[in-house]
């Protein structure tokens, strides 16, 4: 028997009760009172319901922390929904012709596009792409990220999470490949630039130890840039300096390393300080202790976390660990996190294997 047989449209008959929507939240406290015990919990119901959705839409304007994930993204439906919010915030677009006239399709938790008919789900062209784990297992997997200071191994992930371990890598890097910041602003003001090798030691089985040289470049009380170079060559950390500081940098600080003359000649001599390690840590303020600070980070991610990195793949980890570090004091990190994984194109199995990226020249 239909549920509205009988009755007005707006009335709800559910065993023998009628019971009108608009009047739920009117006359919730008058309902408290009828000796219909029924009719109370129903209403009583609907309430808690209505106060759930509004709770669950405004959790991400709360700074976040593993408990309260748990209880508002602890099933997919929620995962679902803010996924939703995050990347239609003013509404659902169609991302065929932007329309905005859109049915929903429940049964598949999808959307038509009732312009020109394209249908697509929250997940759609995104880096949640034909996922088939669980979207609360995403959330998780990205909050874990974001708030372990030196990153996270993908077998850590896989105990954690209960997956393969193939799953947990290709997880660990889509989230590392929306992490990537892009059009960043050049850095000025006080800048340290410094380099660094990553890689295996010497062996007698190995006659040539293979180091990767990453450069690294940060504004004091500002950001922080690490890229994988070819060489420590002055012509190479030349056009990485030129690529991320700004004409309107104030001093260039850097260890007596003689590659930084010939890499800094662009720029006026007056805005390079040295400071030489040989004999002092730091000559008043002038020092690379910042981003050595960072280095340290880095270094301590490799050895006590990921144990090996690929060359191939060292770029993806020196972006998570930008991206962290930039972000240390943002409350809302794993909101912004979500948002960067609901607007980054997917990123196939394939294409991750295959991708040789070069360094920098």
């Amino acid at each position: 028997m239909p549920l509205t047989q009988g009755r007005r449209s707006d009335t709800l008959l559910l065993d023998g009760l009628g019971i009108q929507p608009r009047y739920v939240l009117l006359g919730f406290p008058q309902n408290l009172w009828v000796e219909h015990v029924p009719g109370k919990l129903i209403c009583g119901h609907v309430f808690g319901l209505l106060f759930n959705l509004l709770r669950h839409g405004a959790s991400m304007k709360e700074q976040m922390d593993l408990c309260k994930l748990v209880e508002l993204y602890g099933d997919d439906t929620n995962c679902r929904k803010a996924l939703e919010n995050l990347r239609w915030p003013e509404g659902i677009l169609c991302p065929s012709c932007g329309s905005k006239k859109i049915s929903r399709i429940v049964a598949r938790n999808q959307f038509d596009c009732d312009s020109c008919r394209y249908q697509f789900s929250a997940l759609s062209g995104t880096i949640f792409h034909d996922t088939h784990l669980p979207l609360h297992k995403w959330f998780l997997a990205t909050y874990l990220l974001c708030e372990s200071k030196k990153g996270m191994s993908a077998l850590q992930m896989q105990r954690m999470l209960h997956t393969t371990y193939r799953t947990a890598w290709y997880l660990c890097h889509r989230i590392r490949t929306a992490m990537q910041e892009t059009n960043q602003k050049p850095l000025g003001g006080t800048v340290e630039v410094d380099e660094t090798y990553v890689g295996g030691k010497k062996r007698r089985w190995r006659a040539k130890s293979v180091k990767q040289v990453v450069i690294g470049i940060r504004q004091r009380n500002g950001d922080l840039r690490l890229i994988r170079a070819e060489d420590a060559k002055s012509a190479t950390v030349q056009q990485i300096i030129k690529a991320n500081v700004g004409s309107h940098v104030e001093v260039v600080m850097t260890d007596e390393s003689a590659i930084y003359p010939w890499a800094l000649n662009h720029m006026d001599s007056g805005k390079h300080k040295t400071v030489n390690h040989t004999r002092q840590y730091a000559h008043g303020d002038v020092h690379t202790n910042t981003v050595e600070s960072a280095f340290s980070l880095l270094k301590r991610g490799i050895v006590g976390t990921w144990h090996k990195v690929d060359a191939k793949h060292l770029p993806a980890y020196l972006d998570e660990m930008c991206f962290r570090f930039n972000n240390r004091k943002n409350p809302y990190l794993f909101r912004d996190t979500l948002t960067k994984l609901v607007n980054t194109p997917n990123l196939e199995y394939k294409e991750l294997t295959a991708r040789v990226q070069e360094p920098a020249a």
